[in-house]
């Protein structure tokens, strides 16, 4: 692709999605990435001041009518990835059933709204990607532990399939990303990837699925993983 190539990472404040708008810049992309409105973090904000290929934008994936306004505010922009990283483990001091509904409301029904919602604005020969884990691999679950996030990611891998069966004439690939464990807030001190090893592979990975087509489940080195 080209510099005037245009990444749109969905939940872009911090951690994985922060890490993956910096490495497209690095790439010499343009990089519209997003926050929810009232986001305490000033890290993106801050680097799009200093940064003329960064623009951020509002956005909230549990509130569909943010979406779709997102959606007409970049109506005739040329996206060549779409990245919906937006994501929650979830509040751990909750009953298992109210977070586990809380988990699947953002990490399923919000992130396959904005897959659904915003996938149209990507071009011909594009890539449409959504944040997974390792830990959705349902033939991979051998050890159990990390619910119901692990649910959640499995809901939307199978989701994200679903989708790929509907939109088999789409011109763009479609990715289920794990992008490894990752020292940021959700993945805790003591994982085993930096943040910049982790996404330096995710954008890599990415820019293999440009120009291809049908769906894949991918880890931050692009090996195959069992769904």
């Amino acid at each position: 692709m080209t510099n005037e190539s245009t990444a749109l990472i969905i939940g872009a404040s911090r951690g994985l999605g922060y890490g993956l708008a910096q490495r497209f810049l690095e790439r010499g992309w343009f990089v519209i990435a997003t926050e929810r409105q009232g986001s305490t973090r000033a890290d993106l904000r801050q680097l799009a001041a200093g940064q003329p290929r960064l623009s951020v934008e509002t956005v909230d994936i549990d509130k569909e009518e943010e979406l779709h306004a997102l959606a007409a505010k970049l109506s005739g922009r040329q996206i060549n990835l779409l990245m919906v990283n937006a994501g929650t483990a979830g509040d751990a001091a909750l009953p298992f059933g109210e977070r586990l509904l809380a988990v699947m409301r953002t990490n399923v029904i919000g992130a396959m709204a904005a897959t659904r919602v915003l996938s149209p604005l990507v071009r011909a020969g594009g890539a449409v990607a959504v944040m997974s884990s390792e830990l959705a691999s349902i033939s991979g679950n051998t050890d159990g532990g990390w619910e119901p996030y692990r649910s959640s990611k499995s809901a939307l891998n199978q989701s994200l399939r679903s989708f790929a069966a509907e939109s088999q004439h789409a011109p763009w690939s479609l990715t289920a990303v794990a992008p490894g464990w990752v020292r940021t807030d959700m993945g805790g001190p003591d994982a085993i990837l930096d943040v910049e090893t982790s996404t330096n592979g995710v954008a890599d990975m990415l820019l293999g699925r440009l120009g291809k087509k049908g769906i894949a489940f991918l880890n931050y080195r692009g090996e195959t993983l069992g769904w």
